[in-house]
C-alpha cells in the first residue's frame, strides 16, 4: 500500500493554471481552504503547495491552511536560495509544532527567478552543493542541542531551537523531499534526502534511476534511513476506458491549440536546461502512450512539469499503474487534475480507496 497520498494545491497569482477555469477568488483564502477540506474530507493526506518567484508566498499559504483544517498536511516547497537555512528550520519547526507534526517540506533547486529574488547561483554544480549543506543544517538543527556548521554556503555558529518539530514513530522530523535528475541532484538525494520525488516516466526510467540512486546511497555512504521514493504525476480518471482517453485527447488538442496562440510552435518548457523536463519531452519519440496509460502527448502540446505525461484510464486502470510502480519501490503519490477541486473528489471517491489496500486484478 501506499505511505502516502497526496494532492496539489494551485496556489497561483494568475488563474487559469494548467487548463483550470479562470474564476473570481481562485487564489482567496476561502477558495485554497475549500481546496484543503474537500482533501480532508475525501481521503488525501494533504497536498503540494509548489513554488516560483511571483506566486503567493508557500509558506504563508501553508500556515493559514494548516490554521483551518485538522489532519490536512501541506508539502510546502522551498528554494535554498530564497530561504537561509536556519530560517527555514525554525519557520518549519514551528508550524510543525503548531499543527501537530503535519509538516512535510520540498526542497526545489532547479533555477526560478534569480535575480528577482537576488539570488545569483545559476551554476548547478554550485547550486546543488549549496542544496546538500542547505538540507545538513535544517536537519541537524531539527534533531541536535546545538549546531556549528562551517561550509562554502552557509555557516551557523552555537545554533539551537528552542522549538523542535514533533517527533512520533518513523518521524523524527518532517520528511524533507526533493526533485532532480542531473547527476549532481541524484548524489545530493542519495545521501541528504527523505523522499526522491520523480516525475511520470515509464517504468524502466524509474527503476533504472531506483536502481541508480541506490547503488549511490552505498557508494556515498548515506548515514541516514533508506531513501523512499515519490512520483509526481497527472492522473486522467474517467468512469469508462473510451470516456478517458476521448476525453484526454480533447485536453490535449485544447493546450495545443492554447500553446500555438500563445507561442507558435508550442512551449519549450526548459528543454535546454532542466534535465529531469528534457527526459519527460523526449519520451514522445517512443510513442504517444508508453506502459499501457501513459500518455506522452500532453508534452508535445505544451505541457509541461507533472502534466507532461498523464495517467489516463479508469480508476481502476490508473491505480493497477500506480501499483507497478510501487512495486518498483514507489510509497508516494503526489497526484491531480483540472478542474482541481471536482477531481479532488472524483478520484477522492474512486481512486484513494483503491491505493489505500483494496484488491486489484493486474
Amino acid at each position: 500500500m501506499a505511505d502516502d497520498i497526496l494532492w496539489y494545491i494551485p496556489n497561483q497569482t494568475h488563474p487559469g493554471h494548467r487548463g483550470d477555469d479562470a474564476t473570481h477568488g481562485h487564489n482567496s483564502l476561502d477558495t485554497l481552504t475549500e481546496h484543503a477540506a474537500r482533501l480532508e474530507k475525501h481521503g488525501w493526506d494533504g497536498a503540494l503547495l509548489g513554488t516560483s518567484w511571483g506566486r503567493p508566498d508557500t509558506f504563508t499559504v501553508a500556515t493559514a491552511l494548516a490554521a483551518r483544517t485538522t489532519t490536512f498536511e501541506p508539502l510546502i516547497a522551498v528554494r535554498p536560495g530564497y530561504w537561509r537555512p536556519a530560517h527555514l528550520a525554525s519557520s518549519a519547526a514551528t508550524l510543525d509544532h503548531l499543527s501537530g507534526g503535519r509538516v512535510r517540506i520540498n526542497i526545489v533547486s532547479g533555477q526560478d527567478h534569480l535575480a528577482a529574488y537576488g539570488d545569483a547561483e545559476g551554476d548547478q554544480a554550485h547550486r546543488y552543493a549549496r542544496t546538500k549543506e542547505f538540507l545538513q543544517i535544517v536537519r541537524r538543527l531539527w534533531t541536535q542541542e546545538s549546531v556549528t556548521y562551517t561550509g562554502e554556503h552557509f555557516q551557523v555558529t552555537d545554533s539551537t531551537l528552542d522549538l523542535r518539530p514533533v517527533v512520533r514513530a518513523g518521524r523524527p522530523h518532517p520528511r524533507l523531499y526533493f526533485g532532480g535528475a542531473s547527476a549532481a541532484a541524484e548524489r545530493v538525494a542519495a545521501t541528504e534526502a527523505d523522499v526522491q520525488l520523480f516525475w511520470g516516466e515509464p517504468l524502466d526510467g524509474i527503476a533504472e534511476r531506483i536502481d541508480r540512486l541506490r547503488t549511490l546511497e552505498a557508494e556515498l555512504g548515506r548515514e541516514h534511513p533508506p531513501l523512499e521514493f515519490g512520483l509526481r504525476i497527472t492522473t486522467f480518471v474517467r468512469d469508462t476506458t473510451d470516456q478517458a482517453w476521448a476525453d484526454a485527447e480533447a485536453k490535449v488538442a485544447q493546450l495545443a491549440a492554447q500553446a500555438d496562440h500563445e507561442q507558435p510552435g508550442g512551449r519549450a518548457w526548459g528543454r535546454a536546461s532542466a534535465v529531469g523536463q528534457r527526459r519527460l519531452l523526449e519520451l514522445a519519440e517512443r510513442g504517444d502512450v508508453l506502459d499501457d496509460i501513459l500518455y506522452t502527448a500532453p508534452g508535445r502540446a505544451g505541457g509541461g512539469g507533472a502534466g507532461t505525461t498523464w495517467l489516463v484510464g479508469t480508476a481502476q486502470e490508473v491505480a493497477a499503474a500506480l501499483r507497478r510502480y510501487e512495486r518498483l519501490g514507489v510509497t508516494h503519490f503526489v497526484l491531480s487534475d483540472t478542474p482541481y477541486l471536482p477531481e479532488i473528489e472524483r478520484q477522492g471517491r474512486e481512486l484513494v480507496p483503491l491505493l489505500r489496500g483494496e484488491a486489484l486484478t493486474v
